[in-house]
């Protein structure tokens, strides 16, 4: 990693969500307030800061990261996706997204996006989860709105069409 005073910016130019961006940061400029004050992404949420409620939660090269660990300087030429990154091009809203608002997996939302690139990482390396394992990955992330129901909900949900359109495919 380069080496860099406090107080000098440097161009950081990576892809979030699908589309490549570049701003300026110091060495010390987290990626969470990169993507929300130098790219004006604002769908990454900040909580504790601390890496303990899990709303700012991205994907970093496929892989779920928390966005306030990761300086800004380390995701030069790397991919970033965000929740905003989940709808398609037409602002459809994937399985996922339509699951947590048919289940009402959201209260105040704040910290929805996080959960979601969490949920998003965790079934792309375990497409059928026991209600156990998921409420394990879940519990890295604070929510005081749902207390999870409506998010167990969804998710299980999610994974059993997932499984039912695999098999009628083959």
């Amino acid at each position: 990693m380069m080496r860099l005073p406090p107080n000098q910016r440097t161009r950081i130019s990576c892809i979030v969500n699908g589309r490549q961006h570049s701003g300026f940061a110091e060495s010390r400029t987290l990626l969470s307030d990169f993507l929300r004050h130098e790219l004006h992404l604002y769908g990454t949420h900040v909580g504790c800061e601390h890496a303990v409620c899990g709303a700012c939660t991205v994907l970093l090269d496929g892989k779920a990261v928390r966005s306030c660990l990761i300086f800004a300087v380390q995701v030069a030429g790397r991919r970033i996706d965000t929740a905003a990154g989940l709808a398609d091009e037409n602002g459809e809203l994937n399985d996922l997204q339509r699951a947590f608002r048919r289940h009402h997996a959201l209260q105040c939302g704040y910290c929805t996006p996080g959960i979601l690139m969490s949920v998003t990482d965790f079934l792309a390396r375990n497409p059928q989860p026991t209600e156990g394992a998921l409420r394990e990955m879940l519990s890295g992330h604070l929510c005081r709105c749902t207390g999870y129901t409506g998010i167990v909900r969804a998710v299980l949900d999610v994974v059993a069409k997932r499984v039912s359109s695999r098999s009628s495919c083959t």
